[in-house]
């Protein structure tokens, strides 16, 4: 679900810049700023690049029911869902520091119009993702400092996102347990 989760939203941000400034080469990218050997990927140049830098797991979970009904009438159990939010980092890495800047507020206009989708928002959302929501990630200036640094990335005009609630359920069954068959009503003496 991570994969489809980024993917998927790489595909609607690039067509949203494409529309809002009307052009027809796609301008994202779901890629490293920086590869494994320190090199600037070629395929970053003047383009948004949408990078993973932390995966968190959400701790507050609402009730969840554990058990399906099997045809037999037994139940069919298994690990509960589990909830993950992902920091996405969305750099604009463009030759020109203005362009830089102007793609950036069509970036920030994109998660503002689209602070969720859902199957009624967007017909094309992958089957196993409900519900996507979007929300501003606050961080201070030395904790932008010490996350570029740590990439091995000379800072670009960015901003970052939290992707909400990715669901994860491998539905691997842990046990099946018998269901009621009988029920005995009598009293003890």
């Amino acid at each position: 679900m991570i994969n489809d989760s980024l993917w998927f939203t790489s595909k609607l941000l690039g067509q949203f810049l494409k529309n809002r400034l009307a052009v027809d080469d796609d301008l994202t990218v779901l890629n490293y700023l920086v590869d494994t050997s320190g090199i600037f990927p070629k395929n970053n140049k003047n383009k948004v690049v949408l990078s993973l830098i932390n995966i968190e797991k959400e701790t507050n979970q609402p009730f969840y029911i554990r058990n399906k009904q099997l045809n037999d009438g037994s139940y069919s159990s298994f690990n509960e869902t589990e909830r993950y939010n992902l920091d996405l980092l969305i750099s604009c890495n463009f030759d020109d520091y203005s362009e830089s800047l102007k793609t950036l507020d069509v970036v920030i206009n994109f998660f503002q119009v689209n602070n969720y989708i859902d199957a009624t928002s967007s017909s094309s959302i992958p089957s196993g993702l409900n519900r996507l929501e979007f929300e501003y990630e606050k961080i201070s200036y030395h904790q932008m400092h010490s996350l570029w640094t740590a990439m091995g990335a000379k800072y670009q005009p960015s901003i970052i996102y939290k992707i909400k609630l990715i669901k994860v359920q491998g539905h691997e069954t842990t046990e099946i347990i018998p269901g009621v068959s009988q029920i005995n009503n009598t009293a003890a003496p």
